[in-house]
């Protein structure tokens, strides 16, 4: 395993590239406040961070990622559009795979905010780091949660059914079971049968929800239960594109024969962000497509998602990245940026780089 100071020696020269590619190098606090974090971050990140109580400045966690306290700097006094560069450690808990990692260790990344062609940001943030990472045999994956999205939203049920889709599309187990209820594959469990029929149990009251909670969670499963079932043909639809896997190269024809028109402005914005890829000399049919990829990674990604990865399973991603345009409209205060951006890992390339000595 690469040392601390290897890592950094690796570190400095992706960041040189970086700085050299038109970035301005940004150094965050260590130390960030927590509650604003907490509620961004992916479930994933929340259970391994690590969360501290100040006397004066109140919960405090150790930065587990650059991209938000990037994002909150540039909401706050950024010039647009704007490139950022980074170095540092970040903290987490690890547990990869069952087989127990370095809970600290060295992120270099690479953020753009630029509204006038997101299509071409994302291209320029893979690229480059394509080309960093060329010499490395990784494999290359490349997603977009934007097409889920477009899909859950397009279906014909109700608001609330919609919002419970798109909260669980990062918790692919969780996803899939709120089809089979909503398209009445699963039946109703008894004890939720009991309680729209307004059966009552004996005993004390359990449980942090007040009545009040519960009188409102009963009312709004009762409202749920008369809804229709979702249509076969719609969840048949949603199941082909969420497991569909491609060359990219192959992937907007692919999705094109789903019949999903709700589809046609995510597909015409990956038909634009493959033809800058294949502008900046990226092999689309080497280059592989997951529409499910970025769903168990972190939550602000809404578009376009990537990784970088060698064949070990016992490995984490070497680099990834994505869009995140509703992030910084969360932290703007409604002023949105469109922004893409990706990190990379120095100490796995040192690995890598040792290895291959």
């Amino acid at each position: 395993m690469a040392t601390k100071a290897q890592a950094r020696i690796t570190g400095r020269r992706l960041l040189q590239s970086f700085a050299a590619a038109g970035a301005q190098e940004i150094e965050p606090d260590i130390m960030q406040p927590a509650e604003v974090l907490l509620d961004l971050y992916g479930e994933d990140i929340r259970a391994r961070a690590y969360v501290t109580q100040d006397p004066t400045c109140g919960e405090m966690m150790l930065r587990p990622d650059f991209t938000v306290p990037v994002v909150q700097a540039h909401m706050s006094q950024g010039a647009e559009p704007a490139r950022y560069c980074y170095m540092g450690e970040v903290f987490r808990k690890q547990d990869h795979f069952g087989q127990a990692r370095v809970n600290e260790y060295t992120q270099v990344g690479y953020e753009v905010f630029d509204r006038e062609d997101p299509a071409n940001a994302d291209a320029e943030v893979f690229a480059l780091f394509s080309s960093l990472l060329r010499p490395h045999g990784l494999q290359a994956t490349m997603g977009d949660m934007g097409l889920l999205r477009a899909a859950v939203v397009g279906l014909e049920t109700t608001q609330a059914r919609k919002a419970a889709l798109l909260r669980h599309i990062w918790r692919p187990v969780r996803f899939r079971k709120l089809l089979e209820r909503y398209s009445g594959q699963t039946p109703m469990p008894q004890a939720r049968r009991d309680l729209l029929a307004g059966a009552r149990t004996k005993g004390p009251w359990i449980g942090l929800r007040s009545p009040k909670d519960m009188d409102q969670r009963i009312a709004s499963l009762r409202e749920d239960a008369k809804a229709p079932p979702l249509p076969a043909q719609d969840v048949a639809r949603i199941e082909a594109l969420y497991t569909l896997t491609c060359p990219a190269a192959q992937a907007s024809a692919q999705l094109r024969t789903l019949n999903m028109p709700v589809l046609d402005p995510a597909i015409d914005l990956l038909e634009a962000r493959l033809a800058a890829l294949r502008t900046r000399r990226v092999d689309l049919e080497a280059l592989r497509f997951d529409a499910s990829h970025g769903r168990t990674t972190m939550e602000y990604y809404d578009g376009f998602t990537f990784t970088f990865e060698t064949s070990r399973r016992d490995w984490p991603a070497v680099a990834s990245g994505g869009r995140y345009d509703a992030l910084t409209r969360v932290l703007g205060q409604g002023r949105e940026i469109p922004a893409v951006g990706g990190v990379i890992r120095p100490g796995l390339l040192a690995d890598l780089e040792g290895a291959a000595q």
